[in-house]
């Protein structure tokens, strides 16, 4: 319980210092965002009043205070852009970025463990060295090269899909379709990088005392390897795989420009270029929280399933 509590405590420091270094960057930013929004109509006087209208010349710390506890009420402000609530706005695109990372992530899981299964059984062999070169070539690939791929081969020469043409969650069957392509851009070099730690993982464990033991005694070698040394390898993969959580967050933000899925990376873009600093400010701290919350995440599982590290925490 200290321990959960610990990590718990740990998420909300970072979360404040992460929401106070966003509004402070996107404070300090040059360029009134009253000069944004009033655009070629801004004049000296119409920057003035707006500038009041908004709050903008109130003192740092009471704009913080204001914003932070619209924050954690559900009130993240207002578009300078869109006119309408910054919460509004984002709703649908958290929820698309939440499933497009969800898929990426499923793809990562249900993928890298039976391969590194299956590599292990070939340590040492041609086959090995073949999958080294090959899972080489997967780490290498940028998503957004294999999303350019992936996007010419099966949405324009088979035309499975219309890149730039999401048809909306609330077509759920067309929406997972058009999906699992950018999915897959973004698990495949993820893939290749949880294979090779499992792999090394696995390996090591092999090795101990007791799968010799348990081998020696006549149990077979690859029921070892499923019901004892992956279980054991647990703990490190799972931790490994909240890590590749902030990978899937930076692969989101590119692979959905290439695909034109309307979720948080693309509207992060498309509002940086229009200085909508509202806008920024609650999608970083939105991704921030989504990488932090992941990890502290990880750290309760890794906890839960071997106590020793919580122990030795304290």
């Amino acid at each position: 319980m200290k321990y959960a509590f610990r990590r718990l405590s740990a998420l909300l420091a970072t979360m404040f210092l992460v929401s106070l270094c966003a509004f402070a960057a996107f404070s300090g930013i040059s360029g009134s965002a009253a000069e944004a929004r009033l655009g070629t109509q801004a004049t000296p006087e119409r920057v003035a009043a707006l500038r009041e209208q908004l709050g903008l010349n109130r003192p740092f710390p009471v704009r913080y205070a204001d914003w932070l506890s619209g924050f954690a009420t559900g009130d993240l402000g207002e578009s300078l852009t869109y006119r309408q609530g910054v919460g509004e706005l984002l709703r649908e695109k958290v929820a698309v970025s939440l499933l497009l990372s969800g898929m990426s992530f499923a793809l990562i899981v249900l993928c890298s463990v039976p391969l590194s299964l299956v590599v292990v059984r070939f340590a040492g062999r041609p086959l090995d060295a073949a999958h080294t070169v090959f899972n080489q070539f997967c780490m290498a690939i940028p998503p957004f090269f294999t999303g350019l791929l992936l996007s010419w081969f099966f949405g324009v020469t088979l035309r499975w899909f219309t890149p730039g043409a999401f048809p909306g969650l609330s077509r759920t069957a067309d929406a997972l379709r058009f999906l699992i392509f950018p999915a897959v851009a973004i698990a495949v070099p993820r893939i290749a990088m949880t294979v090779r730690m499992l792999r090394g993982t696995l390996l090591r464990e092999l090795n101990r005392d007791y799968v010799r033991t348990a081998i020696s005694r006549g149990s077979d070698r690859d029921a070892v390897l499923r019901r004892h040394v992956l279980k054991n390898a647990l703990a490190p993969t799972v931790a490994f795989l909240a890590q590749m959580m902030a990978e899937i967050v930076a692969g989101v933000i590119v692979v959905e420009q290439v695909f034109g899925v309307p979720g948080l990376g693309r509207m992060l873009v498309v509002s940086i270029s229009n200085r909508d600093y509202p806008v920024v400010q609650a999608i970083v701290v939105i991704l921030a929280f989504w990488v932090v919350a992941s990890n502290t995440a990880a750290d309760l599982i890794n906890a839960r399933i071997d106590p020793r590290l919580a122990l030795a925490d304290s």
